[in-house]
């Protein structure tokens, strides 16, 4: 932006140095052509600056958004999930390692089939967990 105002100080210049006087015509159409170009050189460089300002502020909430996003998605993938074979149709099923203490009444169904995976209802003094593996083996219900 400073080549335009440069430019337009070097046309004010050229008309000081012209001796262009706004006594003809010709001359007070020059002056204010020059002084519409001076006008706009300085509004361009406003509006340059006012968009710098604006690409920072934009720069820093995608960087804060980020940020959040990581937070937000890094909490929803760290839960651990137990992973059983569906002795029906021999899916694997996944879901959250949460249902196993949960003390309500879980019934986990095979989205593929249908037919129950896992119950906590059932009595569990068999149950076997792997929590490195995240599989349950059951000798009691078929359905782990």
């Amino acid at each position: 932006m400073a080549n335009i105002k440069e430019k337009v100080a070097y046309l004010q210049g050229l008309t000081h140095g012209l001796n262009v006087s706004d006594a003809s015509t010709e001359g007070k159409l020059l002056l204010n052509i020059i002084d519409v170009l001076d006008d706009m050189a300085e509004e361009i460089n406003n509006v340059t600056m006012v968009h710098e300002d604006l690409e920072d502020y934009v720069e820093t909430i995608d960087e804060d958004l980020t940020e959040l996003e990581e937070e937000v998605y890094e909490e929803s993938y760290d839960e651990e999930y137990v992973e059983v074979e569906c002795p029906f149709c021999h899916e694997a099923v996944a879901f959250e390692s949460e249902l196993l203490d949960d003390d309500d009444a879980v019934e986990v169904t095979c989205p593929h089939c249908g037919e129950v995976v896992y119950d906590n209802v059932l009595e569990t003094d068999d149950m076997h967990y792997d929590m490195n593996s995240h599989v349950i083996s059951n000798r009691i219900h078929p359905g782990i």
